[in-house]
């Protein structure tokens, strides 16, 4: 399956946000090697959101994939050993603009995921390569409230 998103995307529990969701609309990526997408209206009770999305204030999220995707070199002729194991990095990258101070210009609030995968385990070791990104999105979403009461209130 691609990364591909459907609309509407139903979000993560957040304190403040009654069953948040987000309509969106394709966007163009930064790059060739990702997908895009705009949020273009909001869905659940969300005040104080603001669901527009512009070249200074976004409200987007980037899929990204590696441009080229690296290969295991050969195994070294004498020890038998892979001596370097490059890795195929994906990323999800989610752009806010969020207001630091009330009538302050906006800034960029960004949220990246990092996926590095080493070359030759989505072969050898796919089950174990799944499990990982299963346990780390099912976290995620468990803890959902608290990474954003985190983000907010810095307590951990």
């Amino acid at each position: 399956m691609a990364l591909t998103l459907t609309s509407p995307v139903t979000g993560g529990a957040q304190t403040g946000l009654t069953t948040p969701s987000y309509n969106l609309a394709t966007d163009t990526a930064p790059s060739n090697s990702g997908k895009q997408y705009a949020v273009s209206s909001l869905g659940g009770t969300q005040s104080g959101v603001d669901a527009s999305s512009s070249p200074s204030r976004p409200f987007t999220i980037t899929l990204q994939r590696p441009p080229v995707l690296r290969q295991l070199p050969a195994v070294d002729s004498v020890t038998g050993v892979l001596r370097n194991v490059p890795r195929n990095t994906y990323k999800i990258i989610g752009r806010k603009g969020v207001t630091p101070l009330a009538g302050q210009a906006a800034q960029v609030m960004n949220v990246t995921v990092q996926i590095d995968v080493p070359a030759g385990a989505d072969v050898a070791d796919a089950p174990n390569v799944r499990a990982l990104l299963s346990l780390v999105i099912g976290a995620m979403n468990q803890i959902s409230a608290g990474i954003g009461d985190t983000a907010v209130t810095g307590v951990i």
